[in-house]
């Protein structure tokens, strides 16, 4: 893993996702924290377009930038729903620049969202791990499981209720007969 220097706002660590980059000062909204980079690729060669990686950042529809050099330290950054940074995209420039939209913490993830496409196609399947998904996945298991045992207390107090029913006095043309005399008198009557 490369060394960062104290210089720096950030520093790579290990996350609920695997590796992810950390502030190690604090970020204003606005400031340029790191750039996304590595070589060029043009999609109309066909050796770069073939080229399979998670960490390939779309410029446009023609360049992409292959950030899968261990030097990229943007490449750490994780998925996020509800991120703290962004990307600026420069397609003319070939540059990406991550930006924070929200003060960061020393200590915080560094994060940001990687769009609907890579979303659809990496995350989506094994489903997100960011913090704000795992909230919700919590929130609706402890709603489930609430109304599970809401369910289970309702049909505790259904069943004790005809069980009531069934103790009492059972009546059989008029009469009325407890357990095991009504079930010897509707016998003989039968």
């Amino acid at each position: 893993m490369p060394a960062t220097s104290s210089q720096k706002p950030y520093r790579v660590g290990r996350s609920k996702t695997g590796l992810g980059l950390f502030a190690t000062k604090p970020i204003k909204k606005g400031t340029r924290i790191i750039r996304y980079f590595g070589p060029i690729l043009d999609s109309r060669i066909p050796e770069h377009d073939a080229i399979e990686n998670k960490y390939l950042f779309e410029l446009n529809g023609r360049w992409t930038i292959d950030g899968s050099l261990r030097k990229n330290l943007a490449r750490y950054i994780n998925h996020s729903c509800r991120p703290n940074a962004e990307s600026d995209v420069r397609p003319r420039e070939r540059k990406v620049f991550i930006r924070a939209i929200k003060n960061i913490e020393p200590g915080d993830e560094i994060n940001y969202d990687y769009g609907t496409d890579y979303f659809k196609a990496y995350l989506k399947p094994i489903g997100c791990k960011c913090a704000s998904c795992e909230n919700k996945r919590k929130k609706l298991r402890a709603d489930a499981r609430a109304e599970r045992s809401k369910v289970k207390a309702r049909t505790e107090r259904k069943a004790k209720k005809v069980g009531a029913k069934g103790a009492k006095k059972k009546k059989l043309n008029g009469k009325a007969l407890n357990g095991k005399a009504a079930s010897a008198t509707a016998r003989k009557s039968a």
